[in-house]
């Protein structure tokens, strides 16, 4: 019975030791990392607009995907994801779907869909597509808005990040931060 004791009072402070550090000490020693070093992203990269009244609005996260579904608007890779095999009948039947909706949304435009604009992104939440997809939609989006097309690029240039270090990954173009700029609010 003694040996019970012991061993349950050891089980004991081992769960308060435990639950201090991982609940309490860890926690707070990354979120003052977090918030002295990166801020903006530690807080949900909130993308927040003065207007004109001097009121601010909240427009979104620059990290994470908004759905935008308008002719006039830029738009990104399908939400969600599947955890399909890349060449299962099932992926190719989504993919096949999202074509035809490409072609019945932009009935006008005869070029090759880029394949970011048919597939999900790993998270189902990535707020960035490529250039290619981005130049896809940019005839639209001008005869939409009655903009020249050189205007919607150079706004598509300004929003567009390049390889990290110059060399990893991809260049890459931020769908809402386009959006809020063809609005007039960026």
């Amino acid at each position: 019975m003694k040996k019970n004791l012991k061993a349950l009072k050891q089980v004991f402070l081992c769960y308060i030791i435990m639950t201090v550090l991982c609940g309490i000490i860890y926690p707070g020693i990354v979120t003052v990392i977090a918030q002295t070093v990166f801020p903006i992203q530690a807080n949900g990269s909130i993308i927040t607009i003065t207007l004109r009244d001097g009121t601010c609005k909240d427009y979104g996260s620059a990290l994470i995907a908004q759905e935008f579904t308008k002719p006039e608007y830029l738009i990104g890779r399908p939400m969600g994801t599947t955890n399909l095999s890349p060449v299962s009948k099932e992926q190719e039947k989504l993919v096949k779907e999202r074509i035809d909706w490409w072609h019945s949304f932009d009935p006008d435009n005869d070029a090759e869909i880029p394949m970011d604009l048919v597939t999900a992104s790993g998270s189902g939440v990535d707020p960035n597509i490529t250039p290619a997809a981005a130049e896809y939609q940019v005839s639209r989006i001008a005869r939409e808005r009655s903009l020249s097309e050189y205007a919607i690029r150079e706004i598509i240039s300004k929003y567009t990040t390049g390889r990290f270090l110059g060399f990893w990954g991809e260049p890459a173009v931020n769908v809402l931060k386009v959006n809020l700029s063809l609005d007039g609010l960026l």
